[in-house]
């Protein structure tokens, strides 16, 4: 009886009644239904991922109360990245239930570049970029042309590998993460390493690759300074 609702989820999430059959009841290692069992998880995860990664973040900015370590140029482009698939889905009117999570993540991002600027004494300025940001975001999903909408799908990529650049950069300049997340940068690690994987499946261009390559090597970057500087960062923290 225990097996049914365990069946149950599989065969609705991860995979066919027929994989499900070759590999738990059979337990036969089918390449084709462990391909595609993969792919379903490795997607799932992306989509979990892309949710959660800025909410660590976000909470402990809240917590702690500072922002500091954390780059303003690095946040900016990761709120432009996680923007363009939101414009670009606006602007071909897809059904809001493909992209509507996003949402919650442009949120979450939008809020940290606020605390950002709001621990560093600019709530003003903070406070006028989201309304900027805002007004942007309606104009462009309203009534951006496909072409400026699918540029900007494109260069996505770019930016979010750029902002991961921008952090390991202040990281190494500053010798501390201050109060990057620990958490948030072990999720867009993992996060990375599915986009790999699904690029290498599918049949995408060279520089999407290789883009998606540096990505990973840049998010490991990250996670290094993170447990790298971790020492350091908490005797500053006790000494001030």
């Amino acid at each position: 009886m225990a097996a049914a609702p365990i069946k149950n989820f599989l065969v609705t999430f991860l995979m066919p009644e027929k994989c499900y059959e070759e590999l738990v009841v059979k337990l036969h290692v089918h390449v084709p239904c462990l391909k595609f069992a993969m792919n379903r998880i490795v997607g799932l995860w992306i989509i979990l991922d892309t949710f959660l990664a800025p909410l660590p973040q976000l909470l402990k900015i809240l917590w702690r109360r500072s922002a500091e370590g954390l780059s303003l140029s690095s946040a900016l482009l990761q709120l432009y990245a996680l923007s363009c698939p939101v414009v670009y889905a606006m602007a071909n009117n897809f059904p809001l239930f493909a992209w509507g999570e996003r949402l919650v993540t442009l949120a979450q991002t939008a809020a940290i570049v606020f605390l950002i600027l709001h621990y560093r004494g600019e709530t003003l300025t903070g406070m006028l970029l989201l309304l900027v940001y805002g007004g942007l975001m309606f104009l462009l999903g309203s009534y951006a042309a496909a072409a400026v909408a699918s540029v900007m799908q494109a260069s996505s990529l770019a930016a979010l590998v750029a902002s991961k650049g921008l952090q390991a950069r202040t990281n190494y300049c500053n010798s501390n993460t201050g109060q990057l997340s620990t958490l948030s940068v072990f999720l867009s690690w993992t996060g990375s390493l599915g986009s790999i994987f699904v690029s290498l499946q599918e049949t995408e261009s060279l520089f999407t690759t290789l883009s998606h390559t540096l990505s990973v090597c840049l998010s490991c970057v990250l996670l290094t300074q993170v447990l790298c500087y971790r020492n350091s960062t908490a005797t500053k923290m006790k000494i001030g």
